[in-house]
Formats: structure tokens, sequence, C-alpha cells
């Protein structure tokens, strides 16, 4: 069914295997168990075996694990023909990505005499590291290839190490739920990517670019499943004990009030005032406040403030700011990726910065060794830790734009983009007509001819 220049026969098959070659060699050459996996070296001290950290870590892994494959899948199934491909092209990138990351993350601040240590932790911020690449998936959604999406999953987990590394081992910054080295690096990563691959005539395929009633029902299943998790995503590696607490409770209370913000908002811009089931899908994802903030002592009260305005901003972002970035910067956000990911990301880099600014010991007490131990030591003082995180907010922008103008090839025509049958083997009934496939290998020809 498939046109010669979207044909995976030979192309996929070839990427997959020697990608996945490859790691298996880097792993057997760098990687080992750490020493909470390692049994001799588990079994060299006197503990107790319930001391292991994989019975604090492993239920929020699982958390989020839940939501990098069931959560972000199904949150894109929102197109009526692009179901197979909105999951399973998750499902690929995502099992490759945290192949990759566990190697880059381990590259830049997990080597142990040569060695790339991993244990529970490392799954976790493995998965982080794949979130972000997902994020960037939802902005070329239904426009590339499966190729395409593997090489921008290679070139982009590689850089958001390097970012990463940046923010977190050289300058100190705190950002507890990845507000900007997973969502606004994502984001942005990905608009990047996507108006360096503008279709100029992808009108050609807008009746596909929408949701039928069971595709939207679909990506509900996937929203819900990530409000449920995120308390667990943003508190998965922080300290133990007030921190981790602290992190999932403001969380909790900043989805709640997303959530009204978001149904509000939605009303008072619908026409007729009724409900928009695409823009409810920001439900779970301004969660500005705990990102950055999360183990901060922002309070209840100022998590919920910042959640409020994060759903403000994001269903403003889909009703007027998409369109615009279309028309006039020629970015295709099929996902909406900056209202969702982009604009509370940044929100919440603020939030993170202003905060920690105003950070005092008699606020955090002997707390503030956890969350801010370089002003717990005298290293700077508060203000410079709040600048600290706004530069961290610069750096990760332009790590993220300049790194998402790599030019990638493969995509499927125009006519077909947000269409399952040009990769997947679809029932009868949901193929493209073959006249239709018939003329656009007429119209590709035409196009390499002239």
């Amino acid at each position: 069914m498939a046109d010669v220049s979207t044909s995976m026969r030979l192309k996929l098959p070839v990427v997959c295997f020697i990608l996945e070659i490859i790691l298996i060699i880097l792993f057997g050459a760098l990687v080992q168990y750490d020493y909470e996996t390692d049994a001799k070296e588990w079994h060299n001290q006197s503990h107790n075996d319930y001391e292991n950290d994989f019975y604090f870590r492993y239920p929020s892994f699982q958390d989020v694990h839940v939501m990098i494959f069931i959560g972000f899948g199904f949150l894109m199934t929102f197109l009526q023909k692009y179901g197979f491909g909105s999951v399973g092209f998750n499902f690929l990138i995502a099992a490759f990505s945290l192949q990759w990351a566990t190697l880059m993350q381990g590259f830049f601040h997990g080597m142990h005499g040569g060695k790339i240590h991993v244990g529970v932790e490392s799954m976790i911020n493995a998965d982080f590291c794949t979130g972000s690449v997902l994020i960037s998936f939802g902005a070329v959604l239904g426009k590339t290839s499966p190729i395409q999406l593997l090489t921008m999953a290679m070139f982009e987990v590689t850089l958001f190490a390097v970012n990463e590394f940046i923010l977190l081992s050289l300058l100190g910054t705190r950002d507890a739920g990845g507000s900007m080295t997973i969502h606004t690096f994502g984001a942005y990563f990905g608009l990047m990517v996507t108006r360096i691959l503008y279709r100029p005539h992808l009108d050609k395929s807008k009746h596909r670019n929408s949701s039928v009633y069971h595709s939207d029902l679909f990506a509900m299943i996937g929203t819900i499943y990530l409000w449920m998790f995120w308390p667990s995503f943003n508190s998965a590696i922080t300290a133990h004990g007030d921190d981790q607490h602290r992190t999932a409770l403001n969380t909790y209370y900043s989805l709640a009030a997303c959530t009204l913000a978001t149904y509000g908002m939605s009303a008072v811009t619908s026409h007729d005032g009724k409900l928009d089931m695409s823009t409810s899908k920001t439900l779970l994802w301004p969660v500005a406040s705990p990102w950055t903030a999360g183990e901060m002592m922002l309070t209840p009260f100022g998590s919920m403030i910042v959640g409020f305005l994060a759903g403000i901003i994001s269903v403003l972002g889909f009703k007027f700011l998409s369109p615009i970035l279309e028309s006039k910067l020629k970015i295709q956000d099929t996902c909406g990726v900056h209202n969702l990911h982009g604009m509370p990301g940044v929100l919440g880099a603020i939030v993170g910065a202003v905060t920690a600014a105003l950070a005092t010991m008699d606020v955090y007490g002997k707390g503030m060794e956890d969350v801010f131990p370089a002003v717990a030591d005298g290293s700077i003082d508060a203000s410079k830790q709040g600048g600290v995180q706004a530069l961290s907010l610069a750096i990760t922008l332009g790590i993220a734009l300049l790194g998402g103008l790599i030019v990638v090839f493969g995509t499927p025509p125009d006519t077909l983009c947000f269409e399952d049958g040009v990769y997947w083997e679809v029932p009868e009934s949901e193929a493209p007509h073959e006249a239709q496939l018939t003329t656009v290998r007429t119209e590709e020809t035409e196009k390499l001819s002239s």
C-alpha cells in the first residue's frame, strides 16, 4: 500500500537492527550494575535487604513507566486515522530512547571507574529523558516516518543529556519535575524540528488532522493516566522524606486547580459555551508550579495559583496562539506541545527562579541542605540561586532551538499525512483508497522529474 518513498521493508529493519546491535555492544562494554543491584557489592556490607533503594524508588518508576508508554501513547490518539501511529511509534521511539538515554546520561554524570552504573534511579532518569522525546514527537505527529523519529530521538537524547549536565551538574540548578530539562526542552526542540520540516501543502491532509468521537475518548484515557500519575513523576527522584512528600502534594493540588481553570476557560473561549475535548487535554499538562518548584516551599496555596494560571494560558494558547504560530511562523504543531509543555514549562521555570530567590533559612531550616545545597553551605546566596535558575531557562531554550535544526528525510506525501495506512496494515475499511494512493504516487513522480 505504501509508495516506494515511504516503504519500510528494508530501511526500518536495517535502522532498528543496526541501532540495537550498537546499543548491545555499548552496554556490554560500558554498563554494569550499581552497588544496590550487584549481588557481590550489596552483600559485602551488613544491612537489611529492605533498605535497598528499589523499595523506595520502584513504585514511582512503575508509575512513570506507565505514563511513558500508556499515557503519552494514548494521549496522541486523538487523530481520527492515526491511532496505530500514535501508540505504535510512541512505543518504538520510547524503547530506543530509554536505552540510548541510559548511555548518554551515564557518559555525563553516571561514570564510576570507567563504567556506567545502572539501577532503579537510572531507569527513572532514562524515562524522564524519553518523556522529553515524546513531547517532541507530539509536535511532528502524523507527518514523519519511523526512521525520522528514531533519528530525532538519537539527536535529542544526546542534547538532552548535555543540557541536563550543564544545568544540574555544572550550574547546580534545581529542577525537580523537569520543567526546564524535560518539558521546555522537549517542546521547543520539537517546535524547531516541525518548523524545519514545514509542509507547505499540508492542507491537503487537513481533513485528517482532526478527531472523531472515539479518538478523543482514547486520548482522554491517556490524559487520565498521566493526570493520576503526575505526582509520582515529579517526585520520583527527589530526596527521600519531606522533599518527596512535598513535591507530590504540590503537584496534587496544582493539578486540581489547573483542571477547574481548564474547564472554565474551555467554556469561555467557545463560541457557544460548550466544552472542547481538544482543550480538555490540557487538564494534566500545565502543572507548572510543581515542575521546577515542586520540592520548594511553594505552599499548597502557591501551587494552586500557578496551576490555575497555567491552565488559563494553555487554553488561550490552543485557541489563539497556535493558529498564529502556523500562519505567521510556519510552525505546524500537531499536538499543541507549545501550549501543553512549552508555555507551562517556561512559567514553571520562572516560578522556580522567583521561589529560589526568596528562599530563607527561616522557612527551610535544615531542609535547605536538600533543596538548595549551595545556599545552605554558603557558596551562593538565595538571590544568586534564583539567577542560576533563570540562566538555566535561557540555556535550555538555546540548546533546544539550535538542536532542533536537524533535518531528516523520508516523510509521507503531503496528501497522506495523519494516515496509518502509509506505514501500517489497517483493516480494509480504514485503508486509503488505491485511487488516492495512485494519485499521490503520480504527484511524487512529477516532483522528482521536475
